[in-house]
């Protein structure tokens, strides 16, 4: 039985094969990209860093906030004290893209996360050519040598990973490829549903010396406080702060500033 996960796997297999170029163009981007910014150094910093998301969309709540200017935005959470920021480039669910990304980009210092479904060599390439310094791998949604080569290519291009997780079991997968930087999502991305235990479950079950990202559903200072007190170095947050209005009281919210 298909899950929301295969769908939406299927839909960035068929954009993908509209927008691919040849290699050596991809090359060629990837040797002008601007020199990496180290995330991990960002989301290191002591006391609770946040990764705050260029978010118009998403398959369980719909639109969320008709961003017009995303660069605009991504200021925004610059100047409000965002340690990354993340954007969305999945084109039918989240009705983010490339041009966002690169508009992001120009206008902002900080690391930025590409945020997509990473299934392939090529898009592993093409986040270092639009300039990511972090990108995201599902495990969810590769196998165990697809993880562990996409993980590495993406060091050799010198960018830094946010391998995200749902359960015991994708957590060992992560661990096995040693990967510092680890999320664990409380939404499953194959039904959707948000588990409110899953942070209190599995951040404590990431070892010592791994960065640990908690995603999904944070709209609370009290829930932020829990993930703290869990060891969490960093929250994912989208929703709640694009809806927010004003997204540096929104940031100051959750961080207690």
């Amino acid at each position: 039985m298909s899950t929301v996960l295969d769908s939406i796997i299927e839909g960035v297999r068929e954009d993908l094969a509209r927008r691919k170029i040849s290699p050596a163009e991809l090359q060629e981007q990837i040797s002008r990209a601007p020199t990496p910014r180290d995330a991990y150094a960002a989301l290191a910093q002591p006391g609770m860093n946040i990764i705050a998301e260029v978010k118009r969309s998403s398959p369980s709540k719909g639109d969320l906030a008709p961003i017009t200017d995303p660069a605009s935005l991504a200021e925004r959470y610059e100047f409000a004290g965002a340690s990354v920021i993340s954007v969305l480039t999945e084109e039918r669910r989240f009705k983010g893209s490339i041009a966002d990304f690169e508009a992001v980009r120009a206008r902002v210092d900080l690391p930025l996360l590409r945020k997509d479904f990473v299934i392939t060599e090529y898009q592993a390439r093409e986040s270092r050519a639009i300039g990511a310094d972090l990108q995201l791998l599902i495990v969810a949604a590769l196998s165990q040598s697809e993880l562990k080569d996409f993980y590495d290519l993406s060091y050799e291009l010198g960018m830094k990973v946010l391998v995200e997780v749902h359960n015991e079991e994708e957590l060992e997968r992560a661990l096995e490829i040693n990967a510092q930087i680890i999320g664990v999502n409380a939404r499953n991305l194959k039904t959707l549903d948000v588990d409110p235990g899953a942070f209190a479950h599995m951040l404590p079950r990431i070892p010592v010396g791994h960065l640990k990202v908690a995603e999904s559903g944070i709209a609370l200072r009290s829930e932020v406080e829990a993930i703290e007190d869990l060891g969490g170095n960093a929250i994912l947050v989208g929703e709640t702060l694009v809806k927010a209005g004003d997204p540096a009281t929104g940031i100051s919210m959750l961080l207690g500033r």
